[in-house]
């Protein structure tokens, strides 16, 4: 591989920035930074792109094609493979088979999974991962628009005046967006904008209106604003007319739902002035965007609460134009890719349904031997399908479903029970992987050539610029492989990823005359060079305009894809969440993601600066129930829900909504013990979407009476079988495990010496009395490891401890503070990790302000760099300047 900058693309959420890499000169490291050329981003990163080249390393990839424990070829993997799936649909049938795949494949893995199931094994038992995170959107705007159209694109961020942020916090979860609108906002202050969501999140800091509303209650809210919109006159009546139906059903269920701002108001669980201000926003605000995300469409409800949001652009003619439209950003880079290639059960290729003229068309554009007819299982069904035995065999592709699906032991023992499971998969030891009967390795991002789509439908290249390590394969090649076992050689000839691509487009075209909205014809006959030097690319982009439609801008003409070619309005009714808190499960359950991490963390998780600043699985908990249910700031608590159980750090915090909590999604088993959010997580799902509850879950919450408290530092991850609770967490030079533990330990030194080793000298410090004991252990003068055990969660800050393992010889004063529990006269602790970009701690900043006189996030930013990348801590910081004005 060259060491000139290769443009690529990131590979975490739907945003799509583009990257300019430059690969090290020992094949595996790379330096990362912001394109300024993709319009996505022009630039900017997040934390966790720009920690990307601490990622590419091999420790724990899987290298070699595996049969059980076994090493063995890809002649003998791709044989056992089409072998055992062969074997079950000759005795089965189709529909005993299930592929799951996932929005970390590209466009041309996507593509060629969906063809070879639904066009030649002839079943529709392929799922993906994105049905758990925007499946409600796509049947929405399916409902309404009659296809899977996002009508906005991110330079209505800019244009819009006012902003609805709904389930949506974008500071952590799109943080590149949520700088183009804090930029947005600075440079027009009259811009408004509105955050609806339970939480208080860091996006509230340049909200103008927060509206913390019940859980679940989105629905009512946006059915009030559509009948205060009637009642108010504020109608556009000639586009209703014109170029929408349903309109009088919708505007009768929103009167009868939410007849008024009081009604609204208490059924949201919000003052009546809140809601009143957002109704009179909205009415007199030309361009009004709405961005959602996972808070509206991880419902059982989902649908309709996206449906609700789209009736309102709709009713008063705010969508086609700029700076307005509802607008679904996605969870995962290529999200919308998936959803391009038919990558959802219940979809074809090229957004076609399985509509007997769609079945007939691709049937014939692929020359099918077995086209599916039907739409096959979602997610959550094809998960328990295997569970029950009616499939018996599951290709499970860059995904882990055993930590990310909700009710997710019952996963876990639905794959160990499975006839025949295979995992394409980068890491060798994942909680999926733990089930698979064959292991193929796959490549991942740095090794990978194809294309990914972004949230504004946005196709943009993902470029290789490191060698595949191993006998590590791309994943069509891998499909496609197997394929050609399967006796599908004819239909599964590719050579590369631009063979995979040219077939997309050009089936895209085929028989569409501007009849379908997904239309990239005019890359169908892109070169070999072509396709390597394709640029950022929106669609739709037919091969002329005469083959289809390209308005400037999606719905500027008002022509919809339904076969009136009018819009729908939907009439929704509110709906409670499907399970609801009880005396037994007290407190609802919300899960999401945080700042710096990303998925099931096995690509995150390998960056030591992304986890400084959230460091444990945590649960947040608004004071008023923290103190009903005796739980205290820091310590542990157990949660438990019908379904599962985990354990997290208690966070209180009054950001929280009463009656709630929040947990995060990411802790696995391979990196924790009990902290799978998913585990506790009900599958009740969205009638229409199949898109899983994923917001409400009721749960109790009790301290967890731990005997004792510690961590451990240790240059090698050690396992602590004893440890009730234990999160491995992976630093620059060593790891560190915090532990807890239900039984009393009668001697720590002998334990610390069993864990840790016992050659070398020993540094103890023991207090029986008390139940404290700190040890370290140093060979040939130099820190190995460390103990430190407690019986409360009160321990001593670690963060000075790192500096130690970065020095060759400890001194005295050093072996002193290892004994004593606090740093050596001297040395600082810089505290808490705030800003992960720069490394920057809470004492660090802390000190600044007091000394420097600093009193605003620039100049924290000028003095520190905190801040000055992703810009995702400038919330925290904000908040810790005020802390330290309110204490001075």
């Amino acid at each position: 591989m060259s060491n000139a900058p290769v443009r690529t693309t990131c590979p975490y959420c739907g945003v799509g920035c583009g990257l300019l890499v430059t690969p090290g000169a020992d094949g595996t490291s790379a330096q990362v930074t912001g394109d300024p050329d993709h319009p996505a981003n022009g630039g900017r990163l997040c934390s966790k792109g720009a920690a990307l080249g601490d990622t590419l390393a091999t420790d724990g990839r899987l290298l070699q094609p595996r049969i059980g424990d076994q090493p063995v070829s890809w002649d003998q993997a791709l044989a056992r493979v089409a072998q055992g799936f062969k074997q079950v649909i000759d005795r089965h049938g189709p529909d005993a088979v299930a592929f799951y795949v996932s929005g970390q494949l590209l466009t041309e893995d996507y593509y060629v999974a969906n063809k070879l199931m639904k066009g030649f094994i002839g079943g529709a038992n392929i799922d993906t991962n994105s049905r758990l995170c925007m499946a409600s959107s796509v049947a929405g705007y399916k409902r309404a628009f009659g296809a899977d159209t996002v009508p906005c694109d991110y330079t209505d961020l800019e244009q819009a005046q006012l902003i609805l942020l709904v389930g949506a916090n974008t500071a952590w979860c799109h943080p590149v967006l949520y700088q183009r609108l804090k930029q947005a906002k600075k440079d027009h202050p009259q811009r408004k904008i509105v955050v609806i969501d339970p939480r208080r999140t860091a996006t509230c800091e340049i909200a103008d209106l927060h509206l913390a509303l019940a859980p679940g209650t989105d629905t009512l809210l946006f059915n009030g604003l559509l009948n205060w919109l009637k009642r108010e006159d504020a109608v556009d009546w000639d586009f209703l007319e014109q170029h929408t139906e349903g309109f009088a059903a919708a505007f009768k269920a929103a009167r009868t739902s939410a007849g008024s701002v009081p009604v609204v108001a208490a059924g949201c669980g919000l003052p009546e002035s809140q809601v009143a201000e957002l109704y009179r926003l909205f009415t007199s605000t030309e361009h009004v965007l709405t961005l959602y995300s996972q808070g509206v469409n991880q419902w059982s409800c989902g649908t309709d609460k996206v449906n609700a949001i789209i009736n309102c652009h709709l009713a008063s003619g705010r969508i086609g134009r700029p700076g307005m439209g509802p607008f679904s950003i996605t969870g995962q880079p290529n999200a919308m890719g998936g959803r391009e290639v038919g990558g959802l059960a219940n979809q074809l290729a090229a957004h076609m349904d399985f509509a007997a003229d769609d079945v007939d068309r691709v049937g014939r554009f692929w020359g099918a031997a077995r086209m599916a007819t039907a739409p096959g299982l979602k997610a959550v069904d094809l998960l328990e399908a295997v569970g029950a035995g009616r499939i018996k065999a599951i290709w499970i592709m860059a995904t882990n479903p055993a930590v990310s699906m909700p009710d997710a032991d019952r996963v876990r023992v639905a794959l160990q029970a499975c006839e025949f499971v295979v995992c394409s998969e980068m890491f060798a030891d994942t909680d999926t992987a733990r089930t698979a009967d064959v292991l193929l390795p796959a490549a991942g991002w740095g090794e990978k050539d194809g294309t990914v789509t972004n949230s504004e439908r946005r196709i943009s290249r993902q470029r290789a610029f490191l060698a595949p390590p191993g006998e590590v394969r791309p994943d069509w090649w891998i499909i496609t492989q197997v394929a050609r076992r399967l006796g599908f050689a004819h239909a599964f000839a590719y050579q590369s990823a631009a063979d995979v691509f040219r077939e997309h487009a050009a089936l895209s075209a085929f028989e569409n005359h501007g009849r379908r909205d997904f239309d990239i014809g005019q890359l169908a006959s892109l070169s070999d060079a072509d396709y390597a030097a394709l640029p950022p690319t929106q669609w739709p982009c037919p091969a002329t305009p005469a083959a289809g439609r390209q308005p400037p801008r999606i719905f500027a003409d008002a022509r919809f894809y339904t076969p009136s070619g009018k819009a729908r309005l939907v009439a929704v009714t509110p709906r409670p969440p499907a399970t609801a808190p009880d005396d037994d499960y007290p407190l609802a359950l919300n899960s999401g993601r945080i700042r710096d991490q990303w998925h099931t963390m096995t690509r995150t998780g390998l960056a030591p600066r992304l986890a400084s600043h959230i460091s444990e699985p945590f649960v947040q908990v608004h004071p008023v129930d923290a103190t009903a249910q005796g739980l205290a700031h820091g310590a542990l608590a157990e949660l438990v829900s019908r379904w599962g159980r985990m354990l997290a750090r208690v966070q209180v915090d009054a950001d929280q909504r009463p009656g709630s909590v929040f947990v995060p999604m990411h802790w696995s088993d391979a990196l924790a013990r009990l902290a799978r959010a998913d585990a506790l997580v009900s599958p009740a799902l969205d009638p229409i979407s199949g898109q899983p509850e994923l917001k409400h879950t009721p749960v109790r919450v009790r301290p967890f009476r731990a005997a004792w408290y510690g961590f451990v530092l240790s240059r090698e991850r050690i396992a602590l079988d004893d440890a009730r609770y234990c999160v491995a967490v992976r630093a620059e030079q060593h790891w560190r495990l915090e532990i807890a533990g239900s039984a009393p330990m009668p001697d720590w030194a002998a334990w610390a010496r069993w864990h840790l080793g016992t050659d070398g000298d020993w540094l103890d410090f023991v207090d029986p009395t008390h139940g404290r004991y700190r040890g370290a252990r140093l060979l040939h003068g130099r820190l190995q490891a460390c103990v430190f055990i407690a019986p409360t969660p009160s321990l001593p800050r670690s963060g000075w401890l790192a500096d130690l393992f970065g020095q060759s010889q400890l001194d005295a004063a050093a072996r002193a503070g290892l004994l004593a529990g606090r740093p050596p006269r001297g040395q600082a602790d810089a505290g808490e990790t705030i800003c992960a970009c720069f490394n920057v701690g809470q004492n660090t900043l802390i000190e600044a302000i007091r000394s420097a006189g600093l009193d605003t996030a620039e100049a924290l930013g000028a003095a520190l760099q905190a801040g000055t990348n992703c810009g995702s801590c400038i919330p925290e910081l904000n908040r810790l300047l005020a802390n330290v004005r309110r204490a001075a």
